[in-house]
């Protein structure tokens, strides 16, 4: 009998997506070939403890979120003399779970960031995804934003604000978006996903409360100008040469500005959502090579997906951000996009941890020192 593939699904976290990432998690260990793999499911709860889970009782739940139960026990991650990945209890002889493969299912800071990548990455771990480099730069708004338009990408007009500034003199921050853009304007933390912490500004007396309340989220925030567009979504996998989906459009429901933060969790008829997209192919074929762009700049590995805007007037397409670990709830894009495509939910997790394997074998042949 073929021994399993023991796969941690991390989740929970400290970020404001915290309970984003316990809906994809119960998407994930759902969906998850248990012929193949074995589930290690392992929780970080918002004081920042990591717990190792019991699958059975999680499954028992059949919870749309994940739980995070309280007295399940502390653990922290450990390297074997072989170098295998552990694991360990907190201070006891418990058996210690050897993991082969990581998922993180953590959405937002010290996750997607590149923060759990790093430390993945010195714990010699393979993990579903991107690496440092460019979950970190994938996260922040700013820099994918510069690195894409260097690529080519079209980008729309913005700036950005620190929170060290905006403290100093909020009146000269304002003056300066006011320079640059007109109204409607986005605020934006710059490391923040899911709409946490964004707002539309629509008079320019409005701008110090949207700061105020995105600066709670990042020390640097992005103001946008707001483009009559269409909202359109790609689903890209890695492979030689990435795979990018059929695209979908996503559209907020009349009683939303905008597609925020309540109307993708919180408002069952917050948004409808157009899979595909209603694109001519022309347009549908130059989204994808875009999306497909992007993700090849910003070097991610594993999955992304990659937002768009469609301006109405001039049918341009504008960069709007890549999720490098998208959500995976039950009604994610991501997975819907690739089911859409051929992709089965239970094929593309079946996938993504090969991907990651691949990507650790690849990485471990490197050389470490130089041997002249």
């Amino acid at each position: 009998m073929t021994e399993k593939t023991r796969v941690a699904v991390l989740y929970g976290g400290k970020s404001g997506e915290h309970e984003v990432s316990l809906k994809s998690a119960a998407s994930v260990l759902r969906h998850l070939d248990r012929s193949r793999f074995e589930p290690v499911p392992i929780s970080i709860d918002k004081q920042g403890r990591w717990q190792r889970q019991d699958a059975r009782r999680l499954a028992e739940s059949n919870a749309e979120s994940l739980p995070i139960f309280a007295e399940a026990p502390e653990i922290r991650l450990a390297i074997s003399g072989n170098g295998t990945l552990l694991a360990a209890p907190v201070g006891g002889a418990a058996t210690q779970d050897a993991i082969d493969v990581v998922f993180p299912v953590i959405h937002g800071p010290l996750c997607e960031d590149g923060a759990m990548q790093g430390l993945l990455d010195l714990a010699g771990a393979a993990y579903v995804g991107s690496g440092v480099m460019a979950s970190a730069i994938g996260m922040h708004k700013d820099m994918a934003k510069r690195l894409v338009a260097l690529a080519g990408l079209p980008v729309a007009p913005y700036t950005v604000a620190t929170k060290r500034d905006y403290a100093r003199d909020p009146a000269a921050v304002a003056a300066a978006a006011q320079a640059k853009l007109a109204l409607p304007a986005f605020i934006k933390p710059c490391n923040m996903g899911s709409s946490v912490g964004v707002h539309k500004v629509k008079r320019w007396e409005d701008l110090g409360a949207a700061l105020d309340d995105a600066f709670a989220y990042d020390t640097r925030v992005l103001i946008e100008q707001g483009v009559d567009a269409r909202e359109i979504e790609v689903a890209v996998l890695d492979g030689d040469p990435p795979f990018a989906s059929m695209a979908s459009e996503l559209n907020a429901g009349p009683q939303h500005e905008f597609y925020s933060y309540e109307a993708k969790y919180l408002d069952a008829d917050g948004a409808t959502v157009d899979l595909p997209a209603k694109l001519t192919a022309e347009q549908m074929s130059r989204v994808q090579e875009l999306a497909k762009t992007a993700f090849t700049a910003l070097e991610c590995s594993g999955l992304a997906r990659v937002d768009f805007f469609l301006d109405r007037q001039g049918g341009e397409f504008y960069f709007n951000e890549i999720n490098t670990l998208p959500g995976f709830t039950a009604i994610s894009m991501y997975p819907k996009m690739m089911e859409a495509s051929g992709l089965p939910y239970p094929a593309l997790i079946t996938r993504l941890i090969e991907l990651a394997l691949e990507r650790h074998a690849e990485r471990r042949a490197l050389k470490t020192d130089y041997q002249g």
